[in-house]
């Protein structure tokens, strides 16, 4: 049986949830591997013969070959261990996420600075229903609860 799962409509965006966790299980064990030297080492030394231990899929292997981690995640793997990868091949994560949007380390940074990337453009497939969001939004208004100075929801 399937789960309804609303979230999956927001263009260019995988959410990694219980089947992305399923799906990129092997794929995330290797790259925790790499947090010991001697794993590193085997690795850079014959990267396809230490990716060939583990169960992943073909094209697991290929895109850790690749470096393509945009590909990662879409099969499973979640940025936070697909970092390690990164730290192996000596890379920042800033240099890492820089690649994933197809921009330069330097027009990245300055983008994340002025405040990240605008919404606009990657609307969600379905429109969501602007009266509910509205009620919501009227409902909640005047909730400070874990508001911070100069933060209110």
């Amino acid at each position: 049986m399937s789960i309804d799962k609303p979230y999956r409509d927001i263009p260019g965006t995988t959410i990694f949830d219980a089947d992305q966790a399923r799906k990129g299980y092997w794929l995330n064990q290797f790259c925790m591997s790499l947090m010991k030297a001697e794993n590193r080492a085997r690795f850079k030394a014959d990267e396809r013969a230490y990716l060939d231990e583990w169960p992943m899929t073909p094209a697991q292997k290929e895109a850790v070959l690749a470096r393509d981690l945009n590909q990662c995640i879409r099969l499973g793997g979640n940025i936070y261990f697909l970092a390690k990868i990164g730290a192996t091949d000596g890379r920042s994560y800033q240099q890492m996420a820089a690649g994933m949007t197809g921009m330069t380390e330097t027009d990245y940074r300055d983008m994340m600075l002025a405040g990240g990337r605008q919404p606009d453009g990657t609307p969600r497939r379905k429109r969501v229903d602007d009266a509910a969001c509205a009620d919501a939004k009227q409902a909640t208004a005047g909730d400070t609860r874990g508001a911070t100075k100069g933060n209110t929801r």
